[in-house]
């Protein structure tokens, strides 16, 4: 199929409503993301519950663990459908709580709904995908997933601002619910199409992998849990070292015991087949969230940057993550796996070319040009792991093996930050180059690990 054939499938005919609509609730869930960062200050002041600040920014990575497992197996039990339903009620529920919120429990209430929401949104569009769309088109669905992040990472925290200085922060999440009504009329095609599609037969060992996964659900809850009292120690290190270190490792420990019980069999070996691009998943993960979260306090401690300038580095990701997702959607004729394994490649070493910001006292351009390499390599890799995942999957499982892999990338990217969090703490009166340089050469290993595992996909 051509570029031009590709590219008028996608976006005319009976496909377009999917297109749009997609692209409306991925785009709304992206601003409400990057829109809570800008309001939540000015929320925990009005309502004088500073201490609640890194309670409000942990709920939502709880909430959507567990939430993951669930959209999984109700996808698969009962198709995309109910899961997107119920994603699009708990986001508007969402953002009217915190919309009309009297007092930071409320606004704590919402945010845990919020990763519900997304949860269920991620997995059931992925399915709702998988059924609508023909697997040549799939990578170009996943570049314009990347692409929807651009606006809302450059745009979003100024929109968010102006909106919260002169109409005030409530707005910014009542707003939101509005938007979601024609986001929701636009998939109401693909919708009905996907209903009309006949429930597919269910073998014997669909049945035991059914309830396998549903025997799993518990240890989904317990490193959701895990997850939560990792983040909150994380921000009591300094002023209680001992008992929030021992939080940190007791999590760590129930976080790594539930992997192992929610993960797909052979994860931990990279077993050839989707096991191995689960594996993947997770260290690409880890590698690129990992050292992108101390790339601004970095360029601000080593490098004198203003807080605003140190923000250049979430523009790089943005954009360059989204560059690199629409290079692996072309019609390119390269293998799928060839393709995954030349981002892994870039990510390598684009990451080590950051780690100059650390190591050098050079021009931190060099490094920064180093992190935009990183950012294209994310792309290639994080979409064609998308593709791969539904390549390998059928409709009995796609909703599961979709869950799988954005489980296995929280909880591989919350270990990563919980270790390097750790480091940064015990060394935060004044944190010295190694400490960082560590932190994004380990992103590089985790990275190049992940290079090495793709020889395990099986797929060419």
């Amino acid at each position: 199929m051509t570029v031009t054939e590709a590219r008028a499938k996608l976006f005319t005919g009976q496909h377009l409503p999917l297109v749009l609509g997609v692209i409306g609730l991925v785009t709304l869930g992206a601003f409400e993301n990057r829109a809570v960062g800008t309001a939540l200050p000015t929320m925990v002041r009005e309502f004088d519950a500073l201490g609640s600040f890194g309670l409000a920014n942990a709920a939502p990575n709880a909430s959507y663990l567990i939430s993951l497992a669930v959209a999984g197996l109700w996808s698969d039990r009962r198709g995309p459908i109910p899961t997107l339903r119920a994603g699009a009620i708990s986001f508007a529920l969402a953002q009217l709580l915190v919309g009309t919120a009297a007092a930071m429990p409320m606004v704590i209430a919402g945010r845990l709904l919020s990763g519900l929401a997304e949860a269920l949104l991620d997995v059931s569009l992925m399915v709702l995908v998988a059924r609508a769309l023909p697997a040549v088109l799939r990578p170009r669905m996943f570049s314009l997933f990347a692409a929807m992040w651009i606006l809302p990472s450059v745009l979003g925290p100024v929109l968010t601002g102006v909106v919260t200085e002169q109409f005030g922060w409530r707005w910014v999440f009542l707003g939101a619910v509005a938007l979601l009504v024609p986001s929701w009329l636009l998939l109401r095609p693909a919708m009905r199409q996907s209903a009309d599609v006949p429930a597919p037969e269910r073998t014997a060992v669909d049945a035991a992998e059914l309830e396998a996964w549903r025997a799993a659900l518990p240890w989904a809850f317990a490193a959701s849990v895990a997850l939560f009292s990792m983040t909150v120690a994380g921000d009591h290190l300094e002023a209680h070292p001992v008992l929030a270190g021992t939080a940190v490792l007791v999590a760590l420990a129930v976080l790594g015991r539930s992997a192992v019980r929610v993960m797909p069999a052979g994860t931990f070996t990279a077993r050839r087949g989707f096991p191995a691009v689960v594996a993947v998943r997770a260290l690409g993960g880890a590698a690129f969230a990992g050292v992108g979260a101390y790339l601004p306090l970095l360029l601000t401690l080593q490098h004198a940057f203003s807080p605003s300038k140190a923000g250049v580095t979430l523009s790089i990701t943005g954009v360059f993550w989204a560059f690199g997702s629409w290079l692996q959607g072309r019609e390119h004729g390269f293998a799928r796996v060839a393709v995954l394994r030349t981002g892994l490649a870039f990510m390598t070493l684009g990451l080590a070319v950051t780690s100059l910001l650390a190591w050098t006292s050079s021009t931190p351009w060099l490094g920064l040009t180093g992190w935009g390499f990183a950012g294209v390599g994310m792309g290639l890799s994080s979409s064609s792991l998308s593709v791969l995942t539904l390549d390998l999957s059928d409709q009995n499982n796609s909703g599961r093996n979709s869950s799988a892999g954005q489980m296995a990338a929280t909880m591989s990217i919350a270990t990563a930050l919980a270790i390097s969090g750790t480091l940064l703490a015990f060394n935060a009166d004044n944190p010295q180059p190694w400490v960082f340089g560590a932190i994004i050469t380990a992103g590089a290993a985790a990275a190049a690990a992940g290079l090495l595992t793709t020889t395990r996909i099986g797929l060419e």
